[in-house]
C-alpha cells in the first residue's frame, strides 16, 4: 500500500453547519460544490445544538444526526460530525472551529462554508473576527442574491469588495480576499473566497410544512431520509411548523 509524501500538502477539510431539519439536497449540493471548487478531502456536516441566531430546533438532536447520517450514506468524502450536540450549550461557530483545530492540527486548512445571507450577518457572531485565525470562509453566492463587489467580475477576474456589505466586511475583504479560490488550499486559515453555486429553491421550512400537511417530499430530500422521518413519524405535529 502506498502512502502520500512526508511532504505532500495537506488537503483542506470543509466544514458545513446547520440545524439540518430536515438536511435536503440544497445542503448537499451546496457540500458537493465546495468539495470540487477547492478539492476538499472531506466536508463535515456538523448539525447544531443550540443554535444562537435563531430558535431552537423541533426536532430533537439524535434525530437530526439520524437524517445526516442516512443522507451521507455511501459519499465518502462526507461525514457526520455530532460535536456541537456533544459539547451543549450554545452552538458557536467559533468553538467548534477550536475544536477542529485542536483535532486537525495547526497546519491542515480548514473552510468554513457559508451562505451569502450568513456571511453579511456575520459581525453580528459570536467573536467573529476569530473565526479568520481558525479557518478560511468560503462563501456561496446566488444567482438571485447582490454580490458584495456591487456588479458581476469577469468569470477570471476576482470581485472587489463593495457599498453592498456592511463596513466591518468591507474592511475584512480589504485584507482577506483570496485571488483565486486555490489560495484557500494554500495556508491554514484566514481568506475569504466566493464562488456561484448552482440554486435549488428548497429550504427546510418548507418540507417540514408539506410532510406535517400529509404531501409528498420527494425529489427534495434523499429517499435514506424520507424513509427515516416516516419511520420516526417526524413533522407531524404543530410545534414543528414552521
Amino acid at each position: 500500500m502506498s502512502s502520500a509524501p512526508a511532504n505532500a500538502p495537506l488537503r483542506p477539510i470543509g466544514v458545513l453547519g446547520g440545524t439540518f431539519d430536515p438536511i435536503h439536497y440544497g445542503h448537499l449540493r451546496l457540500a458537493e460544490e465546495a468539495r470540487e471548487a477547492l478539492a476538499l478531502e472531506r466536508v463535515l456536516f456538523i448539525p447544531a445544538g443550540d443554535p444562537p441566531h435563531r430558535p431552537a430546533p423541533g426536532t430533537p438532536a439524535a434525530h437530526r444526526l439520524g437524517m445526516v447520517r442516512c443522507a451521507l450514506r455511501g459519499h465518502a468524502a462526507f461525514r457526520a460530525d455530532d460535536l456541537e450536540l456533544r459539547r451543549g450549550g450554545k452552538s458557536y461557530t467559533v468553538t467548534t472551529l477550536e475544536t477542529l483545530r485542536r483535532r486537525y492540527g495547526p497546519h491542515r486548512p480548514l473552510v468554513l462554508i457559508l451562505g451569502a445571507d450568513a456571511f453579511f450577518g456575520l459581525p453580528s457572531w459570536h467573536q467573529w473576527q476569530r473565526l479568520f485565525e481558525l479557518a478560511h470562509l468560503l462563501v456561496a453566492m446566488r444567482p438571485d442574491f447582490p454580490p458584495p463587489w456591487g456588479s458581476e467580475p469577469p468569470e477570471d477576474d476576482p470581485p472587489e469588495p463593495g457599498a453592498g456589505l456592511p463596513p466591518a466586511l468591507q474592511e475584512v475583504l480589504a485584507v482577506r480576499r483570496a485571488p483565486k479560490l486555490a489560495h484557500l488550499a494554500e495556508t491554514p486559515a484566514g481568506l475569504v473566497g466566493f464562488f456561484r453555486n448552482t440554486p435549488l429553491a428548497i429550504s427546510a421550512t418548507s418540507i417540514r410544512r408539506l410532510l406535517h400537511e400529509g404531501r409528498s417530499a420527494r425529489y427534495l430530500l434523499p429517499e435514506a431520509v424520507l424513509r427515516y422521518i416516516a419511520t420516526h413519524s417526524l413533522y407531524q405535529g404543530d410545534s414543528l411548523i414552521p
